[in-house]
């Protein structure tokens, strides 16, 4: 894997906005680069090809890092912990399954950073529900929506809405945000060492409605996005199906040459096949996302 020592790193000494500026000297990727990439390390472990794509997405890292602004945690070991979930998104992508990175290494990305809050607020054990850790990532969210900015307790009205909404008791309400009140960094406070200018976090946010999902939220999403793709595998017919499953849907890749055995034709009749049924499913998943309102997939 590309070498993690080798990347930007966020530091106290060295300064977030040095870091911020740092990142956006790499380019974006366009897609059929991207892919090109993606192959080369898949099929020859070239780690050049991997450093490039996790450059590439350093700003993707920064900007979720900054949804979890809240947690009193130092902003460069959230940093630093995306980027970990990043590169761990690069090491498992692959281009073969028609999604951008960025599609696929978000999820990685909150993860790993949600990992290390979970790790370092105290108030979260091992033994927390589900529940109150859904409460945890989006009370702050929550308390936005309906304008309970304030700090000290809610009002009853409000602890009975962000119950009803994240389905937790009022209880549990009432002493998560009495855990978390005063926790909140300020987006006013200044980044970087003195001398780099007076730039503040918010002159780096680049969505005010930054996501901070967590990860029941990701399951959710992967499971709809599993859904979507077994529903898609209907337009195939029953060669094309497991053709396809075993060439690029499977954990281990069929050779073109053992398929060819068991279907009684040429390689590349079989790669024909596959070539084929790979883009009636990107077309039928598209078409598919489209009619239920989510994110294209390729």
């Amino acid at each position: 894997m590309a070498n993690y020592a080798n990347l930007p790193a966020p530091t106290p000494e060295g300064g977030l906005n040095r870091y911020m500026q740092e990142i956006r000297k790499f380019p974006l990727l366009e897609p059929e680069e991207e892919y090109m990439l993606a192959k080369r390390w898949v099929e020859e472990q070239d780690t050049e090809a991997a450093h490039k794509m996790v450059t590439s997405h350093l700003r993707l890292a920064a900007k979720i890092a900054m949804g979890y602004r809240g947690y009193g945690l130092p902003q460069a070991e959230v940093i630093s912990e995306a980027n970990v979930g990043l590169m761990q998104a690069v090491k498992r992508f692959d281009p073969e399954k028609g999604f951008r990175l960025a599609t696929y290494a978000m999820w990685w990305i909150r993860a790993s950073i949600q990992e290390y809050i979970l790790r370092s607020w105290s108030l979260v054990k091992l033994g927390t529900t589900s529940g109150q850790k859904k409460l945890f990532f989006n009370l702050r969210k929550a308390k936005n929506k309906i304008g309970a900015l304030e700090d000290g307790d809610l009002h009853p009205d409000n602890v009975a809405k962000i119950a009803t909404d994240l389905g937790v008791t009022e209880d549990e309400v009432i002493s998560m945000n009495r855990r978390m009140s005063g926790g909140d960094a300020s987006l006013n406070a200044t980044v970087g060492s003195e001398g780099e200018g007076t730039m503040q976090w918010q002159d780096w946010l680049e969505d005010e409605d930054a996501d901070q999902a967590s990860d029941y939220e990701a399951r959710n999403e992967l499971e709809a996005r599993r859904e979507l793709l077994a529903e898609a595998m209907s337009v195939l017919n029953d060669r094309e199906k497991d053709i396809l499953t075993q060439r690029r849907l499977s954990e281990k890749t069929v050779t073109l040459e053992d398929l060819s055995e068991e279907y009684g034709v040429s390689r590349e009749r079989i790669r024909q096949i596959e070539v084929r049924a790979f883009e009636k499913l990107q077309k039928k998943m598209r078409d598919l996302a489209k009619e239920k309102g989510m994110m294209a997939t390729a």
